[in-house]
């Protein structure tokens, strides 16, 4: 088998960005491989068109992101928190420095540069902090989702006529393990609570991409122009994100 070029390119499903190196070859059929790198090959026939490869990427989407998982669980990781005093802990974007603090009424509480943990038990910390991103997830995210939705939808309110219900009760935070957010067919927007970590740039990207969504479903390049045009320096902050949260 002859190979007789070499291209390489992405795609965006959801919030991730899926890298690929594409190899044309005298082949029949177009085949696509994730080696234990995480690396995305995909082998075509020698006239197949770009488009073509990319919608066949974008429906193997979910594979591939699991076959990265898969090979990531035997790289070595960043080391897991520890929950204990002094260790940083990120919110918003910045950095602040966990701190317990003995005391019968368990809450956590912002100061300062620290996050303090109020609590007796020494096992009660992560469970705590834990429970207090959730809640600030909720808090913070949906304030500052609401203003961008209520603006989104008054300048595209003829094209979203047919969902004029989202603003009041279709945003939602909930867990995704490899996704930041995600639009359903129906206009209903989630949010991954992760993002509480990041600063308010990261999350407006996240919010107006998924927004974007509700007119344009796929990555077309109609989608890019709407995105640009409802946050100019979206590039920017989904890079930050990506190396924030990596």
């Amino acid at each position: 088998m002859n190979e007789v070029g070499m291209e390489i390119d992405n795609i965006q499903f959801g919030s991730r960005q899926i890298n690929f190196r594409l190899e044309y070859s005298d082949r029949k059929s177009l085949g696509i491989t994730v080696t234990p790198k995480m690396e995305v090959l995909v082998k075509a026939p020698t006239n197949t068109n770009m488009e073509k490869v990319k919608e066949k990427i974008r429906k193997k989407a979910p594979w591939i992101i699991k076959q990265q998982s898969f090979f990531l669980s035997f790289q070595p990781k960043t080391p897991k928190r520890k929950y204990i005093s002094g260790e940083t802990h990120l919110y918003l974007g910045r950095q602040y420095r966990l701190k317990m603090m003995k005391d019968e009424n368990k809450k956590v509480v912002l100061k300062g540069g620290f996050i303090e943990v109020y609590t007796n038990k020494k096992n009660q910390l992560k469970r705590l902090v834990d429970d207090w991103y959730l809640e600030k997830a909720k808090e913070k995210i949906t304030e500052i989702a609401k203003p961008l939705i209520t603006s989104f939808f008054e300048r595209h309110s003829e094209k979203l006529s047919h969902n004029s219900s989202f603003i009041s009760h279709s945003l939602s935070i909930r867990d995704m393990p490899t996704r930041w957010g995600s639009c359903t067919p129906k206009g209903k927007i989630i949010l991954n609570p992760e993002l509480i970590k990041a600063p308010k740039g990261c999350i407006e990207y996240v919010i107006i991409h998924e927004l974007c969504h509700l007119i344009h479903h796929d990555h077309t390049q109609k989608f890019l122009d709407l995105q640009t045009k409802e946050m100019k320096d979206w590039e920017k902050w989904k890079m930050k994100l990506e190396k924030l949260l990596a």
